[in-house]
C-alpha cells in the first residue's frame, strides 16, 4: 500500500472524522500522531488501535501556535519526516449574530482556520522536504447555510480559499486540498428515515466516507496530480433542488 510506513499529523483525532481518517490511515499501513484537546478520547483511541508504535497522540490545541509547533517538531523528531498533515479540529457556537460575542466569533475562526495557516507555516519546510500533502476539512457550510451560523460559515468558506491559496504557494512541492462534508452522522445517533432520503444516495454519511476520501487525497500515487481542489462530499444533497409545495 503506497501510504505504508508514511508519517502524518491529524488534528481533532479522538473522535468523529478525526478519528475516523486516523483509523483509515492506520490500516494503510501509515503512522499518526493525533492530536486534540480531549486527553481521554486520545487515550482511549491509543488503548483501542495500539498498532505497534504506529499511533501517538498528543494533546494540545489547534488556535495555540506554540501547540502546533510542538506538535511538528515532535513528529519530525520521532519520525525523521512529515509525510501528510489533516487539519481536521472544529468548532461550532451556534448562536444569533448579535449574540455571538467578538470572543466566540475569534475562536471559532482560530480553531477552524487559523490551525491550517499555523500548520503550513511551521509543518510546511518538512512537507517540503518529503513532497507531502495537506488536507483542509471545509464543509457544505462553505456554500449553503443554516441561520445563526455565521463564524462557523465563515471559517469554512475561508478553509475553501486557503487550499487553494496554499496549493499556489507552497507548489510544486507540496499539495494542498480540501474535503467538505455534508451531513455526517459523527455522534452515530439514530436518524429517522426522511433524515436519509433526502441524499441522492439514500443515506446520511459515515465519517469513513471522509476517511477514505482522506486518505485517496493524501496519496502521491494516486492523487499526485490532484491539487487546490475542494472535494464535496455530501451524498448529493448540494445538487438537490428543493422547493415548497
Amino acid at each position: 500500500m503506497s501510504l505504508t510506513d508514511k508519517t502524518f499529523i491529524v488534528t481533532g483525532a479522538a473522535s468523529g472524522i478525526g478519528r475516523a481518517i486516523t483509523l483509515r490511515l492506520l490500516a494503510e499501513g501509515g503512522r499518526v500522531l493525533a492530536m486534540d484537546t480531549d486527553e481521554a478520547g486520545l487515550d482511549a483511541l491509543c488503548k483501542d488501535e495500539a498498532k505497534n508504535g504506529r499511533l501517538a497522540a498528543f494533546v494540545g490545541d489547534v488556535a495555540r501556535e506554540s501547540d502546533v509547533a510542538a506538535c511538528v517538531r515532535r513528529t519530525a523528531e520521532s519520525h525523521g519526516a512529515i509525510d501528510g498533515i489533516v487539519c481536521n479540529a472544529g468548532i461550532m457556537k451556534r448562536l444569533p449574530v448579535e449574540e455571538l460575542s467578538y470572543e466566540d466569533w475569534h475562536k471559532v475562526l482560530d480553531v477552524n482556520l487559523s490551525q491550517s495557516f499555523l500548520f503550513a507555516k511551521h509543518g510546511g519546510p518538512k512537507l517540503r522536504e518529503t513532497n507531502g500533502a495537506m488536507l483542509l476539512v471545509s464543509s457544505t457550510r462553505a456554500f449553503m447555510s443554516e441561520a445563526d451560523t455565521e463564524s462557523y460559515s465563515a471559517t469554512k468558506g475561508g478553509l475553501f480559499a486557503l487550499a487553494h491559496s496554499l496549493a499556489v504557494s507552497l507548489s510544486p512541492e507540496v499539495r494542498v486540498n480540501a474535503v467538505a462534508p455534508g451531513w455526517i452522522n459523527v455522534s452515530g445517533e439514530e436518524l429517522r428515515p426522511v433524515d436519509h432520503e433526502q441524499h441522492l444516495v439514500g443515506r446520511v454519511g459515515e465519517p469513513d466516507d471522509i476517511a477514505h476520501a482522506a486518505s485517496f487525497l493524501l496519496d502521491n500515487e494516486k492523487a499526485g496530480f490532484i491539487t487546490g481542489q475542494t472535494l464535496v462530499i455530501d451524498g448529493g444533497m448540494t445538487r438537490k433542488m428543493i422547493y415548497a409545495h
